[in-house]
């Protein structure tokens, strides 16, 4: 160990390859799940985390898409262009940012996101499943604290509050009623 770290080699490479290997398995199973949930609606995982993004970001950036998305910029910009080409997103530049390329939720687009939060199932995802006896014990699903401090020092404050704002924007935008998830706008309108 050289004298002037705080760490020992050993402890690096154990604390990496815990962290690899039990990343890799909550990844596999999420993969499955999300690719299963949605499935019936003609979408791959980026697809549907570009639909989620835009909504959430209301009017993204193809690299607030890359960055947030943990993807490629090339990657965001090819998988939008096919959602475009189904309609469900519009690219854009701005007045005063020609540079940069944005994307926009269309109708078509919102809807279909909203039809595949609707029908999200938690029991048909593993990871739930798999943090129900911490939710029974402490009466609270993990929070993650650690895990999210290192993902802001790999990724920036940046990443976290675009993070945050995601939650929130969930908080606000959706309802549950006799288990299902409802957008609160569709509940404005039917109430209007």
């Amino acid at each position: 160990m050289d004298k002037n770290s705080p760490y020992s080699i050993k402890q690096s490479i154990i604390f990496t390859h815990k962290v690899a290997q039990l990343s890799k398995a909550l990844w596999k199973s999420i993969e499955k799940d999300w690719q299963n949930w949605i499935k019936p609606f003609d979408l791959n995982i980026n697809e549907h985390h570009i639909l989620l993004i835009a909504y959430h970001l209301e009017g993204a950036s193809i690299s607030d898409v890359a960055k947030f998305g943990v993807m490629h910029v090339s990657t965001a910009f090819n998988f939008s262009k096919k959602l475009e080409e189904r309609g469900l997103l519009t690219f854009s530049k701005k007045q005063n940012d020609k540079r940069n390329t944005y994307i926009c939720l269309t109708d078509e687009g919102e809807k279909l996101l909203l039809d595949t939060l609707e029908v999200f199932d938690p029991r048909e995802y593993g990871i739930y499943e798999g943090a129900l006896p911490i939710k029974e014990l402490y009466g609270k699903f993990p929070e993650f604290s650690e895990v999210m401090t290192i993902v802001r020092h790999i990724y920036g404050p940046d990443f976290m509050v675009i993070f945050e704002k995601t939650l929130e924007k969930m908080e606000q935008d959706f309802s549950e009623e006799n288990g299902c998830l409802i957008s609160t706008s569709n509940v404005k309108a039917e109430t209007s």
